[in-house]
């Protein structure tokens, strides 16, 4: 089986095996940021429908912050918290390699992160080791499987590489987190669950 097939019968069987629209929390949160973070989770979660499997926890990436900075936030929809993560964006995304991502590509051979909703699929063994597949869900972003963009782990996107260079290494377009903080994607976002992406100006 092709790429593209597989990627059709996956979100297919996404809808098959899709579990009842659970009822989500209020949007609750501490702040207005986390709030804004819940309420776009909650937006983008109802968009895709029975695209996804799991409707509890959703990941919203928002690529108008810096590398530095906590970017990549878990929505938990059931009980309205928000947990913050470093995730790394792809090299053609920001050519002067200064940790603001300027474009958005879904183009193959781009290198470039792309904006829009995905589904989290099966754990695969890659480069990176144990990581993630992703099927994108819009037109911005539809060619990520046959992009291979995934969710892994990378050294490169690490508080102590803040540290030294005062922003993330660049990826090839994919969702990289610390090793450290990739064990929570995989506890928690897994299992045809949501990953949103765009530049949101969340504050």
């Amino acid at each position: 089986m092709d790429r593209r097939s597989f990627l059709t019968s996956a979100v297919a069987a996404a809808g098959i095996a899709a579990v009842p629209t659970r009822v989500f929390a209020q949007v609750a949160g501490t702040t207005p940021r986390d709030r804004q973070i819940l309420a776009v989770a909650q937006r983008e979660v109802a968009r895709a429908g029975n695209a996804l499997w799991m409707r509890d926890v959703a990941a919203i990436a928002d690529f108008s912050t810096h590398s530095s900075q906590p970017r990549f936030h878990f929505a938990n929809l059931e009980n309205g918290t928000v947990d913050s993560y470093l995730v790394a964006h792809g090299q053609g995304s920001d050519h002067e390699h200064d940790g603001w991502l300027k474009t958005f590509s879904n183009q193959n051979g781009s290198n470039a992160t792309s904006r829009g909703a995905y589904a989290t699929w099966e754990w695969y063994e890659g480069k990176y080791g144990v990581s993630v597949r992703l099927g994108g869900l819009d037109p911005d972003n539809s060619e990520a499987f046959d992009r291979a963009i995934v969710l892994h782990h990378a050294d490169y996107a690490t508080k102590e590489h803040v540290l030294e260079y005062g922003k993330l290494g660049r990826s090839n377009g994919c969702f990289a987190m610390s090793p450290a903080d990739f064990s929570q994607a995989l506890l928690r976002l897994s299992g045809g669950r949501l990953i949103y992406a765009d530049r949101l100006e969340i504050a």
